[in-house]
């Protein structure tokens, strides 16, 4: 289905300004679908004048649909739908003629012109399925009157506003609660579900006639409500805009739509929501977050403590087998580290992976006592993973990069790594040396790297599936169990080295 920018662009010779201007008044047409009981059709006029394109359409919530199908990008040639000629060349509403048959279904038609700058840019086309009118409710007039009043001051290019829009996602619908004020203030109607809503603060009475900026103010504390100024242009009818108000218990936002059909403010439309439980379950979710943070970083202190004791363990051992051990869980201890705390200072449970890549290469050559030092460099990104792939990829990605440190690069026996005490403030060396190439390619629902190094090789006749090296079985482990990818190693294709390649999935 194309979208308006697109078929702006395919069909008509309508500006950025204009096309500005519709996205604002889509922006709200479902609150004028759903006061007229009607659908809504966008249509823009062709550039070379011989019709109209379908550009948008919403459906009320409010009662039946007159489309089934939808329309958008459809073309309708000049002069088959006269009602939409007549608006756009004389820039008024038009609600002649008899109502259009739709599969059995007889369909009341209006056309309003869409007006920005003095001139008409679109037609609006309100579509009432006629098999659900009956007499009239109290409720459906007002909602009747007030899609009325802004049909009106769409014609006359004063709606949509241009000045602050909702900052609020969860923003009031009609259902929710619907009021009518005057020009000054005070409730014309309510809804029953409005008058639910305000009840809920506190409210023993009726709503008509009242102030509502003034009985807001009785109800809502102080600073559980806006500033003053706010508080009365929203809730007296003067702003285009919305607020959150609420008590200790309760929360709703309300949201104002002032209207001036003939260019006289004669009052507005206020939407009321109450979004209590979204507001508690958004606590709950700030505290939740909050915990698990504070759990990521516990658990990365209490993995430097394990690492720091395996450390203080190493040093007292004379085997140098077993110092290489220890030393070996000391790194991978490390890399979980690394991981919980990139985790502790995250939002969501997810992580930039580059930054932990570029530590743990740092950690590596940093606590590898080689023959020279050994430079990391890294071409592409990993993107942000989620923490349970996070975990499993740094202990991969520790091992391959440890296996191409230690079995490709001659190591000086005289030489004592240098453990880090804080696995956290680890840097990058570039010093001279061998170089390890990380190669990350992310794409097409699957994560590829590769290790290569430009030491001295496999040995002669090595065999993967054969091997009893506890990093390698490490590794197979966690990409073909945890992440259920593929593991390869190899000969570097074009020079000296060992390749290491990984290819797993990306949820």
């Amino acid at each position: 289905m194309p979208t308006l920018a697109d078929l702006v662009r395919s069909h008509t010779d309508l500006s950025e300004e204009d096309v500005a201007w519709l996205q604002l008044l889509q922006a709200d047409w479902q609150i004028i679908a759903d006061l007229s009981f009607a659908d809504l059709v966008l249509w823009l006029p062709d550039r070379a004048g011989s019709g109209f394109w379908a550009a948008g359409q919403m459906r009320p919530t409010t009662g039946p649909t007159a489309y089934v199908d939808d329309v958008v990008g459809t073309f309708v040639p000049a002069g088959r739908r006269p009602l939409l000629d007549t608006a756009y060349a004389e820039g008024r509403l038009v609600r002649e003629g008899d109502p259009e048959w739709r599969d059995d279904v007889p369909v009341r038609v209006e056309t309003i012109p869409v007006r920005r700058a003095g001139r008409v840019i679109a037609v609006v086309a309100r579509n009432t399925n006629l098999l659900g009118v009956r007499t009239p409710s109290r409720l459906e007039l007002s909602y009747l009157q007030t899609a009325a009043d802004l049909t009106q001051m769409i014609a006359q290019g004063w709606f949509p506003a241009t000045g602050q829009r909702s900052d609020h996602a969860d923003s009031p619908r009609v259902g929710d609660g619907f009021l009518r004020v005057d020009a000054r203030g005070r409730v014309a109607y309510a809804s029953p579900n409005a008058l639910s809503v305000y009840r809920r603060l506190g409210l023993s009475g009726d709503l008509a006639g009242l102030s509502l900026a003034d009985l807001t103010r009785e109800l809502v504390p102080p600073r559980r409500r806006p500033d003053e100024e706010t508080l009365s242009a929203v809730l007296g009818g003067r702003a285009h805009r919305d607020t959150e108000i609420g008590t200790d218990t309760v929360s709703l936002i309300v949201r104002s739509i002032p209207l001036r059909p003939q260019g006289t403010h004669i009052g507005a439309l206020v939407l009321v929501r109450d979004v209590t439980d979204l507001r508690r379950r958004d606590r709950e979710l700030v505290t939740k977050d909050a915990t698990i943070r504070e759990i990521h970083h516990r658990v990365k202190n209490n993995l430097q403590t394990v690492a720091a004791l395996l450390r203080l363990q190493a040093r007292r051992i004379d085997s140098e087998a077993a110092k290489l051990a220890l030393e070996e869980a000391v790194r991978r201890v490390g890399s979980i580290a690394i991981v919980h705390e990139t985790l502790s200072q995250a939002v969501e449970e997810t992580v930039d992976f580059d930054e932990i890549a570029d530590r743990l290469g740092s950690m590596v050559t940093e606590v590898s006592a080689v023959a020279g030092r050994v430079r990391m460099v890294r071409d592409g990104g990993f993107g942000t993973l989620p923490s349970e792939s996070a975990t499993a990829l740094a202990m991969v990605l520790t091992e391959l990069l440890q296996n191409a440190v230690e079995h490709g690069y001659e190591v000086d026996a005289r030489a004592e790594p240098a453990v880090p005490e804080d696995l956290s403030a680890l840097g990058e060396d570039e010093g001279p040396g061998g170089t390890i190439r990380m190669t990350v390619r992310r794409g097409e629902g699957r994560l590829r790297l590769t290790v290569d190094d430009d030491g001295r090789g496999l040995p002669e006749g090595f065999d993967l599936d054969g091997s009893t090296n506890l990093g390698l079985s490490i590794v197979r482990t966690l990409v073909e169990s945890e992440l259920g990818g593929r593991l390869e190693l190899g000969p570097v294709p074009a020079g000296p080295g060992t390749r290491a390649s990984v290819d797993v999935p990306l949820a």
